[in-house]
């Protein structure tokens, strides 16, 4: 390998800009520079303190919104052991990304009128948490709940004001022939679904 690289970790949740990196230095030949992109802030953090702990100097620059570069200048006789790359954990702790996940108007199995008032309930207790969720997802059944006529309407609302991102299905909508009556939030797909559970660090499904 060169001794200069460049390292894509754009996307990647920790530690894997760490793993990318450390893997990169190993490989590296004698001393040189590596610079990595990523895409938060705590991947900075991390690479920082990856960084001084290997012995390098280190330096940061943001280059756009959700866009960095760090660079690590290494001396010679840097080393990265069997597996460390592999082992690398989080120094500093990501951000907690919080989904909540609707599939149905009712909450749980047996009454279908308890549900849908323990579902009321569930949206509103929602609103009353000190760490709101950043993204609900709305599908199959639970698109009912963010149009016209839904009883938790004024409490998604809230939510939306405070920034909590609303997503419906919108194959849902469609299926349900609701589309027009969606009241809160944004049409979202599947892809967008899916992206959105995986990048999520807790997933909620009442």
């Amino acid at each position: 390998m060169a001794n200069n690289v460049r390292v894509d970790a754009m996307g990647d949740a920790c530690p894997i800009p760490v793993v990318k990196t450390l893997k990169a230095l190993r490989e590296l030949v004698g001393a040189g520079t590596i610079v990595t992109l990523v895409d938060n802030e705590v991947a900075v953090q991390n690479l920082t303190r990856m960084a001084h702990e290997k012995g390098c100097e280190v330096s940061s620059e943001q280059l756009g919104e959700k866009r960095y570069r760090v660079t690590l200048t290494v001396p010679e006789g840097v080393e990265v052991a069997d597996g460390e790359a592999e082992a690398a954990s989080c120094l500093v702790p990501a951000e907690r990304n919080l989904v909540i996940q609707v599939s149905s108007d009712a909450m749980g199995a047996g009454s279908d009128e308890l549900g849908r008032n323990l579902m009321k309930a569930f949206i509103y207790a929602v609103t009353q948490q000190d760490e709101l969720p950043r993204t609900m997802l709305f599908y199959n059944g639970g698109a009912h709940l963010t149009c016209e006529g839904s009883p938790c309407l004024d409490d998604l609302k809230a939510l939306a004001d405070q920034g909590v991102e609303i997503l419906t299905c919108g194959t849902c909508l469609n299926h349900y022939d609701i589309a027009e009556k969606l009241a809160v939030g944004e049409v979202t797909n599947m892809y967008v679904i899916c992206r959105k559970l995986e990048q999520a660090s807790h997933v909620v499904r009442p």
